[in-house]
């Protein structure tokens, strides 16, 4: 995964989601603690209208939450922390390179062609978070690396909505 030289989560996604296991709980692992399995986050789908994930610390407490906006023309999803909508991620109509845009904390989001690899950047143009996609699992596997350990979460929470979106498609 790309370091840029901050805390690190890797994001497990157990398989392709069915609705038989959209309920399953999902671990979130510190990249420095991940050989000895260390949980700093759980993630746990919750049936709804349309996708919600809802995301626990290690203590158990909830701190974060994304949730599909329905009957919109494309895909949206709000995203919360602390019980609180603090932005939103939506899917942009493009034909090839796919587009989102992040209304949060003044970012900006930019992906690659095959929806692997994500950079999302300040107002200023610092990277906040970088998202990788992790090749050669048994399932996908994503890399958060976030210069500042408090927009690990923030950064969680939009790996999780794009995602969710291409689980809707199919992919």
């Amino acid at each position: 995964a790309y370091d840029v030289g901050g805390y690190a989560l890797h994001v497990i996604r157990a398989g392709k989601g069915s609705v038989l296991d959209v309920t399953a709980e999902r671990p979130i692992l510190d990249a420095d603690l991940a050989e000895d399995g260390s949980v700093c986050y759980t993630v746990k789908g919750q049936l709804s209208w349309g996708h919600c994930f809802r995301i626990w610390d290690a203590s158990g407490a909830e701190v974060g939450m994304i949730k599909q906006v329905v009957l919109t023309w494309l895909p949206r999803f709000d995203i919360y922390v602390g019980g609180r909508c603090v932005g939103t991620i939506r899917k942009e109509l493009t034909l090839f390179k796919p587009k989102f845009t992040l209304d949060m904390n003044g970012w900006t989001i930019d992906g690659d062609w095959f929806e692997w690899d994500y950079s999302i950047r300040s107002a200023s143009g610092e990277i906040v978070a970088v998202i990788s996609k992790e090749l050669l699992h048994w399932s996908d596997v994503y890399a958060i690396d976030a210069p500042n350990p408090s927009d690990a979460l923030p950064a969680l929470l939009v790996a999780l909505a794009i995602d969710a979106e291409k689980c809707s498609r199919g992919d």
